[in-house]
């Protein structure tokens, strides 16, 4: 058995608050969670803060929605600090009208939730006109805020673990709009600290990396990758700042064999400016 796995007060930071689909995440990955110490943060650069100063032992960040896309933010943070992917996850998102125990449906006059879920939610929330529909800070804390004032008039969105972390209660489950939503979530920890085992080779790997700006550089890029036989999943693009209309690009790839995977690594260092491996895993 890995470190990872039902050590007891082993450290997560993760951005938003206890009961958020981050946090249900965490605990899908890694054990229960009575052996999980779950430190919520307000924003996602404090939580990897907190990963590179040691005051957790890992992080847990989404990194990507089957409806909603990409979240730029973590790529960005992912090239530019000393961390790594260690472990990835896919968890079926499921948002749920939540309020204090004994309200009831009618009584709701207001609804708040984090931007992202209230999008993910709008054929329910437009079946009921009479709710003002309030964007929030996060999902979970919209839970938190409505038990923490008694507000019995205010419902939130937000995952069923918000619920039992705050004694909340379900009063509508599964209120999103399509079945098919799923986050992916990465497991970081910082460079030179491993709690879990090695991946060995797995099959997954997610890499940036920059070209110079001239016709073709791209296509030349993606074409090395399929040479060194390996399974081009996602490409996603980033302005660099300070280089206005230069891109850095990020790419999943799967393979079959370690070999694959280090030719793939050597045919684009060959050919690009700057290359960074985020990670080694296998694919969830």
């Amino acid at each position: 058995m890995n470190e990872m796995c039902g050590v007891s007060g082993l450290k997560v930071a993760i951005q938003g608050e206890l009961g958020s689909n981050s946090h249900m995440a965490t605990v899908e990955m890694l054990g229960s969670r009575e052996k999980l110490e779950i430190v919520a943060c307000t924003v996602s650069a404090q939580v990897l803060a907190k990963v590179l100063a040691g005051g957790v032992d890992a992080a847990v960040l989404p990194i990507e929605n089957s409806l909603h896309g990409s979240v730029a933010e973590h790529y960005d943070l992912l090239l530019d600090l000393p961390v790594h992917i260690e472990r990835e996850s896919l968890m079926r998102i499921r948002h749920n009208v939540i309020a204090m125990p004994g309200v009831k449906l009618q009584e709701i006059r207001r609804v708040m939730s984090h931007p992202v879920a209230l999008s993910q939610c709008r054929r329910f929330l437009a079946s009921h006109p009479e709710w003002e529909v309030v964007p929030f800070y996060d999902t979970a804390g919209s839970v938190k805020r409505l038990m923490g004032e008694g507000l019995r008039d205010v419902a939130g969105i937000a995952p069923a673990l918000a619920a039992t972390e705050y004694g909340a209660e379900v009063m509508v489950a599964g209120i999103e709009d399509h079945a098919e939503n799923y986050t992916r979530f990465h497991l970081v920890k910082r460079d030179g600290a491993s709690v879990e085992e090695p991946a060995k080779d797995g099959n997954k790997m997610s890499l940036a990396f920059a070209i110079e700006h001239r016709p073709g550089t791209l296509v030349a890029a993606l074409q090395r990758l399929a040479d060194a036989g390996v399974d081009l999943t996602k490409i996603e693009s980033r302005p660099v700042p300070g280089s206005p209309w230069e891109y850095v690009f990020y790419v999943d790839v799967r393979f079959d064999s370690a070999e694959k995977a280090e030719a793939a690594l050597s045919a684009l260092r060959e050919h690009c400016r700057m290359v960074k491996v985020l990670g080694r895993y296998w694919a969830a």
